[in-house]
């Protein structure tokens, strides 16, 4: 068997086919990743109050279920503290979720907690009132 010379063989990479696939796997991560983070479902109870203005804060979410979450990781109440300060940096100001069914006593433990690792700034969210006309 003679083998021919003249031909050398093609040893370039077609990288068409690998960009091809880099782009719709980008693609489907771009539109599936604002579905992950939808947060925690909470029914906030209605109040007047001036709106809180921040860039970078905290925040506790206490469900119906009486689940807590520090920053949209549920923690248990007895790991509560640790957990808070390994996320909470000073000055920064935390803002509790509290559903509007949760029991008033949770959501007291929950700001003891908070002030006693020594935040000073605390707020509540709560939906606006329907509009005065």
């Amino acid at each position: 068997m003679k083998r021919s010379r003249g031909k050398s063989l093609n040893q370039e990479l077609n990288l068409t086919n690998l960009i091809d696939v880099v782009f719709a796997i980008l693609i489907v991560f771009l539109i599936s990743a604002p579905l992950m983070s939808q947060g925690i479902k909470v029914d906030l109870p209605n109040a007047e109050a001036p709106t809180l203005e921040q860039k970078k804060m905290l925040k506790v979410s206490i469900t119906k279920e009486e689940k807590i979450f520090i920053a949209d990781m549920e923690v248990n109440i007895n790991d509560f503290n640790e957990i808070f300060k390994s996320l909470w940096q000073d000055e920064m100001p935390v803002v509790i979720n509290a559903d509007e069914a949760v029991n008033y006593g949770i959501v007291m433990k929950i700001v003891s907690l908070v002030q006693i690792a020594g935040v000073k700034q605390l707020g509540f969210l709560t939906l606006d009132r329907e509009p005065k006309k």
